[in-house]
């Protein structure tokens, strides 16, 4: 084998190796974003070439290349935030999302949602004469329910409303561990209400059995009021898209279509944590580790390069 094989090994070493280290700068970059999941990367030898010797056919490898990066999807900690409608997922599960400005009653298909671990949700203000606003994320994209339709808040609470007064909304004041969310109504008297908003009666009833008289139904808004989480078969096969968010690929699999038995926690293994956002999953003492150990390689793979040149020159020599 050439000397030249070797410089081609070592070149191969210098060009993944970087490849290497911009996964672990992005990383790094990353390490304060809601939501995010890390990514690794993974090496695999190059198709060696077998030469014959005394002892048997020998393999001679020809340098590195990059086999996979892998998105790493372990459980992050927890921040309190003291907002109701920043919520975190304590489990494997993803909150799904749509396009801005989808039409609440669309029920939107796997494929088509979009999914993420950063719940920091808001109400759009885009009111309307029968709506307050949609709950979105910092983009726009709308926050899907247990159905996997857009969740819209309802402005009057004149949807079986156990009061004959009409409420008007004021804001989202909880969240409970299985997505049910609570809005306080008030009306022009000063009177106020807090209603569970869920879809048709009995669907998700509230974790606490005691407020089922103020356990309304929202059938005007068409939409149930549990926010949607979804279970992904194999989350490293999805796509990133940016914003944290991923999108669902044969390779990742798809939720079940059947939203109402598949698009909502059950309050126990999995629990929706109100008040709360996920961090990151970076670990910066780790990537750090691995920064350095890249760095190494990076040089080591240009000491090879140098030295083979230096071992041609002294061949090249030779005639002299």
């Amino acid at each position: 084998m050439s000397l030249t094989s070797a410089m081609f090994s070592g070149v191969s070493g210098l060009l993944n190796q970087a490849e290497g280290i911009n996964v672990i700068g992005n990383n790094i970059a990353n390490v304060n974003t809601v939501g995010f999941k890390g990514s690794r990367t993974l090496f695999s030898d190059v198709l060696s070439t077998t030469t014959a010797s005394t002892a048997g056919n020998s393999q001679m490898g020809h340098g590195v290349q990059l086999q996979k990066i892998d998105n790493l999807f372990s459980q992050s900690s927890l921040e309190s935030t003291g907002n109701v409608t920043d919520v975190a997922i304590q489990g494997d599960r993803f909150f799904a999302l749509a396009k801005p400005s989808t039409a609440g009653n669309t029920a939107i298909t796997p494929d088509a949602a979009y999914y993420t671990r950063a719940g920091a949700f808001r109400l759009d203000g885009q009111a309307t004469a029968t709506l307050a606003g949609s709950l979105v994320n910092p983009e726009g994209y709308v926050v899907l329910d247990s159905e996997g339709k857009p969740i819209q808040i309802p402005l009057t609470n004149d949807l079986a409303a156990p009061s004959a007064t009409n409420m008007t909304f004021q804001k989202i004041v909880g969240i409970d561990a299985k997505g049910v969310m609570s809005l306080l109504y008030a009306d022009a008297n000063g009177g106020s209400k807090t209603y569970y908003y869920a879809g048709a009666a009995g669907t998700t009833a509230p974790l606490d059995a005691s407020v089922a008289a103020n356990y309304a139904t929202v059938t005007t808004a068409g939409t149930s009021g549990q926010l949607g989480t979804v279970k992904i078969g194999n989350p490293p096969g999805m796509d990133k898209l940016g914003g944290a968010m991923f999108k669902a690929t044969n390779q990742s699999g798809f939720p079940d279509a059947a939203a109402t038995t598949t698009w909502a926690s059950n309050g126990v293994t999995e629990k929706l944590f109100s008040n709360n956002l996920e961090q990151s999953n970076v670990d910066m003492a780790n990537e750090f580790v691995k920064m350095i150990l890249t760095q190494r390689a990076y040089s080591a793979n240009s000491k090879t390069i140098t030295t083979s040149d230096e071992m041609t020159q002294e061949v090249l020599n030779l005639k002299r």
